[in-house]
């Protein structure tokens, strides 16, 4: 039966091709920065786990024997090939580029995160941006995702995260309707107005208002509560009444002066976090790092810190 060489080490197969090369222990020894005697040690080794001499030695010099050379011929290729991946896998981390796969929430990546995209690919025209548009919590690992972007606390804590923004419950409504029924002065007045409840709100079916040094808890009453938030921005935006919600949800409509903000002293009384979830364990790949820059960056041009 044909035994298989016992395994070898790389610094042994760096020590025997530079011997090889320099047709001398010690020229080699002192271009790795090694003792002489360490040097003659790895490539003993690598002898020994071959089963095969790969050296003629003579008090003057050394040479290949024909195993040696034959050996040789086949590291060098593959030592040329290690040296050729590290240099591509260095620059794939310093220059940003390649296909970054990218998970992102419906309405927050549709409604946020969709117009930055042509400014981003002009700035990096060698990234290709690989998006799944999904309130699904995803597997990054097991589904190859390299980032993803979700609202609030994640509830798995294995995987790294970073804050790239926040975001606000503020109170909006159409103008029309606030000309029609009068505007609000305190949280008390909204009993007397049409409210549109969304049901993923935390504290469903209340809303809890702060204005900084006092909390409000009050029960909306309205002809619509629904499950969506689009639902009811566009409710509120057709006059149908106040809605409470996320403040980049309606940051579109009221720069399009579709709607207002509603007592803007009162907010909802917590924020919720825009975290980045990236794979556990992992260095940041370049293209990576700077896709949540600039997300971050537009995130706080748009007042949603």
């Amino acid at each position: 039966m044909q035994m298989s060489p016992q395994s070898v080490a790389l610094d042994e197969i760096v020590a025997f091709t530079t011997a090889a090369r320099r047709q001398s222990f010690v020229g080699a020894a002192k271009e790795l920065g090694l003792d002489p005697s360490l040097l003659s040690r790895r490539i003993r080794r690598l002898e020994e786990a071959l089963g095969v001499r790969l050296f003629v030695r003579t008090t003057r010099k050394i040479s290949l024997t024909e195993a040696g050379e034959r050996y040789l011929s086949r590291v060098s290729d593959v030592l040329e090939q290690l040296e050729a991946a590290g240099l591509e896998a260095a620059e794939l981390a310093a220059q940003p580029q390649g296909v970054l796969r990218v998970s992102l929430p419906i309405s927050f990546g549709q409604m946020v995160v969709a117009p930055m995209l042509s400014g981003f690919v002009e700035t990096h025209p060698r990234i290709r941006l690989d998006l799944s548009f999904t309130n699904r919590r995803v597997d990054l690992v097991a589904e190859g995702y390299d980032l993803a972007i979700r609202m609030g606390d994640p509830r798995d804590s294995s995987l790294s995260m970073r804050r790239i923004g926040s975001y606000q419950d503020i109170l909006v409504a159409a103008p029309a309707y606030l000309s029609g029924m009068g505007e609000p002065q305190t949280p008390a007045d909204l009993s007397h107005h049409g409210c549109l409840s969304f049901t993923g709100n935390a504290h469903w079916p209340d809303w809890h208002l702060s204005d900084g040094s006092t909390t409000v808890r009050l029960r909306p009453e309205g002809p619509i509560t629904a499950d969506s938030s689009e639902v009811l921005i566009t409710a509120a935006v057709d006059g149908c009444g106040i809605v409470l919600t996320p403040d980049w949800m309606a940051v579109k409509a009221l720069n399009a002066g579709h709607l207002v903000r509603v007592l803007p002293q009162w907010q909802g009384v917590s924020a919720g976090l825009i975290q980045a979830l990236l794979p556990p364990g992992r260095m940041l790949p370049a293209k990576t790092r700077v896709f949540l820059d600039y997300v971050a960056s537009a995130l706080r041009g748009r007042s949603l810190q």
